[in-house]
């Protein structure tokens, strides 16, 4: 399963949050995957989405940068799946 986890730099940690994700590359728990990570410029906060069947890593990957950062983690389907389910529900 997809999450979009939205990240944003809790005020005044911004240099401590830069020198950890710079040291360590903010990997993801063992059994989940990083897709993609972005960050939006000069606005301290981000986005990236993981794919893992263990929701468990999302939450430990939030813990993990909870001293420096605010987390919203969202479940999130592709096209491809939300289609299948869509034409369950709506094709008549």
């Amino acid at each position: 399963m997809l999450y979009l986890m939205h990240w944003k730099v809790k005020d005044g940690c911004h240099s401590q949050a830069v020198n950890k994700f710079l040291s360590t590359g903010a990997p993801m728990p063992e059994n989940s995957t990083l897709v993609g990570r972005f960050h939006a410029p000069g606005s301290g906060e981000g986005w990236l989405v993981a794919d893992t069947e263990d929701p468990l890593t999302i939450y430990e990957h939030a813990s993990e940068w909870s001293e420096f950062l605010t987390w919203e983690n969202t479940p999130v389907f592709t096209d491809e799946q939300a289609g299948v389910v869509s034409t369950k529900v709506w094709k008549q």
